[in-house]
């Protein structure tokens, strides 16, 4: 069967699609990527997506209005993929819409109650395409007392693990999340940041989105006071299952940082955030890995940036760090092919978390179905 998946993650890129061939049982997962694109944010989007993570300014107004304007541009997203291949919804089994994090609040903070926030309204995806759409894959997870991340995990088991083998599949997109695989244990936890600190300097000192292929990083020594207080953020401690996001290392964590060190040059500064983002992966694996993997497949945008990795392999020396690529799968639709393999296990009542990663006290089906309003019903009322 046809399926597209839907994701935007914290660098607010926009929303990546990726158009999959998928069957066979859970066990024996046939999957083929058939095409990916990326449907880019405009930055008044952006904008508004940042106002409401940040908490400021924000009315309810603007988060109503927001959930249909995402719902609005992923469903463009699903009929540009439909249109370049010459199909329409009917010819698709389902979309797996993510959404769009706006918070996610892993752990109690009081008043406030563990809780997580995705939006991009999927009725609009069925009914402007006329297709099945699932949904709102973390908040079962969490239900179940399980942090609702990371969900990649699932995936990467039925497409990763080999017999003898400890692999660990490492995810850079605005926040980093490592999967551990073994013959008889998974793990995975978020790291830490991924690109969210580096993209934020960037659009800070030079208006640009990221630094490309590291140039930036790779023309400055790091800033050494920084960096030691960057390795004492409370986060690095944290014992798996862990999340973070925006709330921890997003834009105020940033600006901050700028604000207190006035004297370092903008390419210090960015030098040492890779520095940093590569330190994190680096010491997550070491210090929390049940066996040490000997290889680290990495995919996400991070793959694309050549001195982060070349920094992750200085850290790792033993450990070899390739990007997605070298496996025959592609590092920019990694997490959207994630969200096919959930919404595929929601259609077969296949529970999809995986309780040593989230920390959920049981395995359970993830997501919630939004079905094509113009197909005939099976019953009559």
């Amino acid at each position: 069967m046809l399926a597209i998946g839907l994701m935007s993650g914290t660098s607010l890129d926009g929303v990546d699609a990726v158009l999959c061939e998928i069957s066979g049982p859970m066990d024996q997962l046939s999957l083929k990527q058939l095409d990916f694109m990326t449907l880019p944010f405009e930055e008044g989007v952006k904008d508004r997506i940042r106002m409401v993570i940040k908490g400021e300014h924000i009315h309810t107004q603007l988060v109503c209005s927001l959930n249909f304007e995402l719902g609005h541009l992923f469903s463009q997203a699903v009929k540009t993929m439909l249109d370049k291949h010459g199909l329409k919804g009917s010819d698709v089994r389902f979309v797996a819409n993510h959404g769009q994090t706006l918070y996610h609040l892993p752990k109690a903070e009081h008043p406030y109650v563990p809780s997580t926030l995705q939006m991009g309204e999927s009725a609009i995806i069925a009914y402007e395409n006329q297709v099945d759409v699932i949904d709102d894959f973390r908040v079962m997870d969490m239900a179940a007392k399980g942090e609702g991340a990371p969900l990649v995990p699932f995936s990467e088991m039925l497409l990763y693990r080999k017999p003898g083998e400890v692999i660990a599949l490492q995810n850079i997109g605005g926040i980093s999340n490592v999967t551990i695989i073994g013959d008889d244990f998974v793990q995975a936890f978020d790291c830490g940041p991924g690109n969210m600190m580096i993209d934020e300097a960037m659009r800070h000192f030079y208006g640009l989105p990221y630094d490309a292929k590291g140039t930036c990083a790779a023309s400055s020594p790091i800033d050494e006071t920084l960096f030691n207080e960057l390795v004492k953020h409370p986060y690095l401690d944290r014992i798996p299952p862990k999340s973070t996001g925006r709330e921890d290392f997003g834009e105020a964590f940033v600006m901050e940082i700028i604000r207190r060190h006035p004297t370092l040059k903008a390419d210090q500064i960015i030098s040492t955030f890779t520095h940093f983002t590569a330190y994190c992966i680096a010491d997550s694996i070491q210090r929390f890995s049940h066996r040490l993997p000997t290889s680290l497949i990495v995919g996400g945008g991070g793959a694309y940036n050549d001195e982060l990795m070349r920094r992750i392999q200085a850290f790792l020396p033993h450990i070899d760090v390739k990007t997605q690529e070298a496996y025959g799968f592609s590092s920019e639709a990694k997490e959207a092919i994630a969200f096919v393999i959930l919404g595929y296990a929601f259609l077969n009542r296949v529970p999809a978390n995986v309780p040593s990663a989230t920390g959920a006290q049981k395995r359970v089906i993830l997501g919630k179905l939004t079905p094509n309003p113009f197909t005939d019903s099976l019953y009559l009322y």
